[in-house]
């Protein structure tokens, strides 16, 4: 009986215990582990990268602080110091204008630092001389100012009461002196720049092709539509208007190889000899 009762309490069996889901504690162990060192770099990043950043800016504005007063500097001493001061006023161009006109007109004084020099100011004054066309003022450094003129060039020449006036192509009244050789008389009413005779006369002078023009001592404008030349030999080409002044040309030239006093190509198409 005993044994059976024994027999029975050894033969019972406890229930299983339930089984927990999830990783392993090693496992959580090592996340945990993961998760926290994975934090620590986190926040040691962050801790560093802000110490970084203020000594990279501080660099760059000491930096560019530093060029700004080198810069500052720089420019200081080259506008009021002598690193770039004048010594030479460099002409060219000029024939019938006096250099030193040129310079005095100029009026850079020596010893000016350069960046100083006022080239566009420089330059009105030189062109309000009258046998400059225009001129071109530089400053070329270290110590150089160069100054290019474009003199006049007369073209025609008229009598006046005050004496022998020179004109140019673009019909500028620039001296009273004698004539150069191979310039024109001109013979108008009032010779003047924007006179309208005047003008019909330039115009005639400026198409005509050079072994004609070198036979020209006078032109005649008593009005617009009545240009004349006069030769050296004393012939005379009756031009008329400056209009179709080219085909005139082309017609004057073998037209003189002709016999006859009076040459007339006003009206192109109908040339006569006299």
């Amino acid at each position: 009986m005993t044994g059976a009762r024994g027999g029975r309490a050894t033969g019972r069996r406890r229930p299983a215990a339930p089984r927990r889901v999830g990783a392993p504690r090693s496992s959580q162990r090592s996340s945990s582990s993961r998760s926290s060192g994975s934090e620590r770099r986190t926040r040691t990043s962050d801790r560093t990268r802000p110490a970084r950043e203020p000594r990279i800016g501080r660099r760059a504005r000491v930096a560019i602080v530093a060029a700004v007063v080198a810069s500052a500097v720089f420019l200081g001493v080259s506008w009021f110091g002598p690193i770039w001061a004048v010594d030479t006023v460099d002409v060219t161009g000029n024939a019938a204008v006096d250099r030193q006109e040129i310079v005095t007109t100029l009026a850079v004084a020596e010893g000016t630092p350069l960046p100083r020099v006022d080239t566009d100011a420089a330059a009105t004054r030189v062109a309000g001389i009258p046998k400059v066309a225009s001129v071109r003022v530089q400053r070329v450094y270290p110590s150089t100012v160069r100054v290019t003129v474009r003199e006049r060039v007369p073209v025609v020449f008229f009598d006046a009461p005050d004496g022998t006036h020179l004109m140019d192509a673009e019909g500028v009244d620039f001296a009273v002196e004698p004539p150069p050789p191979g310039v024109v008389r001109l013979v108008a009413a009032s010779p003047s720049y924007g006179n309208l005779e005047t003008r019909a006369a330039l115009d005639v002078l400026a198409v005509l092709p050079p072994p004609l023009r070198s036979q020209v001592v006078q032109i005649d404008a008593p009005t617009i539509s009545n240009v004349s030349l006069t030769l050296v030999d004393g012939r005379v080409v009756v031009w008329g208007s400056s209009e179709d002044g080219e085909y005139k040309a082309s017609i004057a030239l073998p037209l003189l190889t002709q016999p006859g006093r009076t040459y007339d190509v006003s009206s192109p198409d109908l040339p006569t000899v006299r």
